[in-house]
């Protein structure tokens, strides 16, 4: 995956709104009604599409068989270290 820098400046509204400019939304492919999702990390506001985070998530637990409960497998966890208390 190649990175791109684009470097813009953009100004907050008075009731906290910012407006991402025309070419960043195009070279995003963000059009109006799609869904973000934005987070802080190390002091930095990221926005992503939603459809992309939820895909990321997904890859990341493609490994484990579609079988496979890790709620339930997680509250067993559990009870056997509350046994063990």
């Amino acid at each position: 995956m190649r990175k791109t820098q684009t470097l813009r400046e953009i100004r907050l509204g008075k009731r906290g709104q910012i407006v991402i400019p025309a070419a960043v939304r195009q070279q995003l492919g963000l059009s109006p009604g799609d869904r973000l999702i934005v987070r802080v990390e190390d002091g930095r506001l990221i926005l992503e599409k939603r459809q992309e985070v939820i895909e990321r998530v997904k890859a990341r637990f493609a490994h484990i068989p579609s079988e496979v409960c890790l709620s339930d497998e997680l509250i067993a966890e559990r009870r056997i270290e509350a046994q063990r208390s």
